[in-house]
Formats: C-alpha cells, sequence, structure tokens
C-alpha cells in the first residue's frame, strides 16, 4: 500500500485528467443535433466537482475508490449521494 502512495505521488497532474477526461465522454445527456443540452452541462459540472472534492480528501484509497465507483456508476445521483453522505470536510 506505501508503495502505491509513492507512485501515486509521483504522477504528473496532467494523468490526473484522465479521469475528468473520461468522465466528460460518459455524458449521455446530448441534444439531436449533438451538442451538450443543460441537463448534460449541469451534470458534468456536479460529477467534476464531486471528483475534484474527492481527490482533495485526505482518506484512504479504497475509501476513494469506492466513492469513485458510486459516483461513476451513478451518474447524477452518485455526485448527489456523495456530497450529501460522505462526511467530508
Amino acid at each position: 500500500m506505501q508503495t502505491l502512495r509513492q507512485f501515486a505521488s509521483r504522477l504528473p497532474s496532467t494523468a490526473l485528467l484522465l479521469p475528468l477526461l473520461l468522465l466528460a465522454t460518459s455524458c449521455s445527456r446530448y441534444n439531436n443535433n449533438g451538442s451538450l443540452s443543460i441537463v448534460g452541462v449541469l451534470y458534468l459540472i456536479l460529477a467534476i466537482a464531486a471528483v475534484i472534492s474527492l481527490l482533495k480528501q485526505d482518506w484512504s484509497l479504497t475509501k476513494k475508490l469506492v466513492w469513485g465507483a458510486i459516483i461513476w456508476f451513478f451518474p447524477v445521483l452518485g455526485s448527489i449521494i456523495y456530497f450529501l453522505f460522505s462526511g467530508r470536510r
């Protein structure tokens, strides 16, 4: 576990943008012409805020992964559940 933390601390900041990119491409709230709808933009803002908040927490890696999975697999509701029940500071 300690070596994983050391490895994660050496990652460049650009590697941390990959989860945000994946989150942005998973947003399926598009209009007929291919542009994002207002609901899609609001979801994207909410999800990005949840992921940024999650990355700033000083929790264990396991707890972060569990909350990240909740945010990922339950798109809108997962972010709301995170903000309501995570016990973050």
